[in-house]
């Protein structure tokens, strides 16, 4: 699903549930729908935390699900705390998944601005820079050599092959996830997208935008190979009152947080949240992971009906 020329819609999976067990028939449903209205792509997050208000799947689990019940809608993660996994393992799940689907995954990798589960983990925080830049350098070369051989500060390892290696060659697109002006020009020299977070505001994205754009230029990156997108929580309703309560009701479940939704969540009828998500467009975005809070079914086809064709028949700024 495109608007103009390369603007992309991907959409979130029905990965966070409040209700348990989870409704198996209607997860398939959704899947399948999303790839039936043309969704570019369907788009997991880490919870890594032991919230019981926040019940989510986990992401490798739900995008290996997704691909078994889809063909051709790609399938994303925003992002995966690469720390608080091994490295090794994550390339091989990785690897797989990318085979069974048959060159359809984005990973997305990042830092993580939180070091409190680092100790539930057995891990120290310190060095957590050096940590990740070393596990990314780990998963590139176990996707793209024969042989790797490491002697690396967190791992060591000699003549060691990952077979199969992925379906993308030399390996899936790695986009970021970052705030910290640092991490910005990271995801510029290293990655090939970058993905705003679901709790950056509109205008925080924007200033996001700008350093990865000089970082690309400053590294001579061709921009027109490397992707800005953006996690979008809304909540279309033509109750505008009703779809505030119910998004501040989500952010306290998921974040803890309910006033982050007025900083950072769409929401209204489907005209005001094209007028909104054309505002993040216009801060630079060129694909947008749209994130219903409730109604998920329902949003599918109110956003692609409704919503996307506004976005799309909006004039570019």
């Amino acid at each position: 699903m495109a608007a103009d020329n390369d603007l992309q819609f991907g959409i979130a999976a029905p990965q966070i549930h409040t209700k348990l067990p989870v409704d198996v028939e209607e997860i398939q449903r959704y899947l399948k729908r999303a790839e039936g209205l043309g969704f570019h792509s369907i788009w997991v997050q880490e919870q890594a935390g032991f919230r019981a208000s926040a019940s989510a799947l986990e992401g490798v689990s739900m995008l290996s699900y997704a691909a078994a019940l889809t063909r051709r809608v790609r399938l994303g993660a925003a992002v995966f705390l690469i720390n608080l996994r091994n490295p090794i393992q994550l390339a091989k799940s990785l690897a797989s998944l990318d085979q069974l689907s048959q060159g359809r995954l984005i990973v997305g990798v990042g830092l993580g601005g939180v070091t409190r589960l680092y100790q539930a983990y057995g891990l120290p925080p310190e060095h957590r820079l050096a940590r990740f830049n070393e596990a990314v350098t780990l998963m590139q070369r176990l996707w793209s050599e024969e042989e790797v051989d490491l002697e690396g500060h967190f791992w060591q390892l000699k003549k060691a092959t990952l077979m199969p290696r992925p379906f993308q060659k030399p390996h899936p697109p790695i986009w970021f996830g970052a705030n910290a002006p640092a991490a910005l020009r990271r995801a510029a020299k290293r990655g090939s997208g970058f993905i705003g977070a679901g709790s950056a505001s509109t205008a925080e994205f924007k200033e996001q935008v700008k350093i990865v754009r000089q970082a690309l230029a400053e590294t001579k990156k061709n921009a027109a190979d490397f992707t800005i997108g953006k996690r979008v929580y809304l909540a279309v309703d033509r109750d505008r009152e009703r779809a505030a309560k119910r998004l501040r009701e989500w952010f306290g479940l998921y974040y803890g947080a309910p006033e982050l939704a007025e900083k950072v969540g769409v929401w209204g009828n489907a005209e005001e949240c094209a007028a909104q998500l054309s505002e993040i467009v216009a801060a630079g975005a060129r694909l947008l992971a749209l994130t219903p809070v409730f109604d998920m079914t329902d949003h599918l086809e109110v956003l692609a009906g409704e919503v996307i064709p506004r976005v799309s028949t909006r004039p570019s700024r």
